[in-house]
């Protein structure tokens, strides 16, 4: 007898009809297993403890023009401070302004609220605040969608507690806007009135020299384009100073490599370059050329005087605004945080789905007692055959 042949014996083919007729004659014990597996997980699903689920959905603050850039708007004649100022107060914003609210709900100071309030230490059974910290994040979804909406949901088995949860997320995230956005303000606010006090201090010494230069030489008017020279220096000398102001200001809460500073400092750069070319007399002014070392001694020393003036009377006006700016900001409550549904107590759980899994687990025990009882009368053909 050839191997094929053997083989054929072997495994004898079995009609899909005789397959049935095995699994009817054996539908008892199908039907047994069947149930005891739907039973067995029937017990499991109503002794474990639902779980219940709690939605509070929030609409968060859009960006608004702060006051800084407001009061820089009037200033765009002067060399486009205006525009840099906008541009300075608008370099934080983002795309989605409820990616950085989400990021301020996952953080840990909410976290820790949250289980000082609740007690979750106890609730969850957990030793340490890192592992309570753990299983409250797997309990909570913080999502959003085009719609910008914050969706917070809480998982947990008191239903009650889980829309209290879910509604503590909303008050945590008003109170911490409120502290943040408070506390930028107040920065910029002592920032800038520090630098107020020391060039009013600046003004007033620039005053009493221009004085002292009045009472020595006389009054001298210099005509034409000298007088046009040297307010285009005192010009660029408070561009000058309001961008290093500006620098100063956008480092306290910035690095270099940030690309609104690396503007600023080339911008700054170009200025100083244009200062020192007009003091040497390298630039033009209308047709003619100028340059200060043609000026008379008496009268060159005046226009200085005058010049010094006008630039600590411009950065003065500068620094001003941009104090009264920084209080006006300072003054303003944080963006109002809008609840558009609030946390109710779930009146279903979500989870476990007991019907569909004690349907499940009835149809897997059927599916390992027919499996069973096709094994056992396959061995049987194949004993039989050999």
């Amino acid at each position: 007898m050839s191997s094929d042949e053997r083989v054929a014996l072997a495994e004898p083919e079995i009609p899909l009809l005789d397959l049935a007729g095995v699994l009817a004659g054996r539908k008892g014990l199908i039907a047994a297993a069947a149930l005891l597996c739907a039973a067995l997980t029937a017990v499991v699903v109503f002794v474990m403890p639902p779980t219940y689920t709690a939605e509070a959905v929030i609409l968060p603050p859009q960006a608004e023009q702060s006051a800084q850039a407001m009061w820089m708007g009037p200033l765009a004649g002067l060399g486009g401070l205006g525009g840099l100022g906008a541009a300075a107060s608008g370099a934080g914003l983002l795309r989605n302004p409820a990616e950085l609210y989400i990021g301020v709900l996952k953080s840990r100071t909410i976290a820790d609220a949250l289980i000082t309030t609740f007690r979750l230490e106890q609730v969850y059974g957990r030793r340490s605040l890192t592992d309570t910290r753990k299983e409250l994040e797997r309990r909570t979804s913080i999502t959003t969608g085009r719609d910008s909406l914050i969706r917070i949901r809480v998982d947990d088995h008191d239903r009650a507690r889980a829309a209290a949860i879910a509604n503590a997320y909303a008050d945590e995230l008003h109170s911490q806007n409120s502290r943040l956005a408070l506390t930028s303000a107040a920065q910029r606010r002592l920032f800038f009135e520090r630098q107020l006090a020391g060039e009013k201090n600046a003004l007033a010494d620039a005053e009493i020299a221009f004085k002292n230069t009045q009472q020595a030489n006389g009054l001298i008017f210099p005509p034409g384009q000298s007088e046009a020279l040297i307010r285009s220096i005192a010009q660029l000398k408070a561009e000058i100073a309001a961008r290093e102001v500006q620098l100063e200001s956008m480092r306290t809460y910035a690095t270099g490599g940030n690309p609104q500073v690396q503007l600023v400092e080339r911008e700054l750069a170009a200025l100083r370059e244009q200062a020192r070319a007009l003091e040497a007399g390298k630039t033009q002014a209308g047709s003619m050329a100028v340059t200060t070392r043609g000026l008379p001694q008496a009268s060159l020393d005046y226009i200085r005087r005058l010049r010094d003036l006008k630039y600590h009377e411009t950065l003065f006006e500068i620094l001003a605004k941009q104090y009264e700016a920084a209080r006006i900001d300072e003054a303003r409550l944080a963006p109002v945080l809008q609840v558009v549904d609030s946390a109710v107590i779930p009146d279903k759980k979500s989870w476990p789905p007991r019907r569909l899994l004690i349907f499940a687990a009835g149809c897997l025990g059927a599916l390992a007692a027919g499996t069973f009882v096709l094994v056992q009368d396959y061995r049987r053909r194949t004993n039989l055959v050999l």
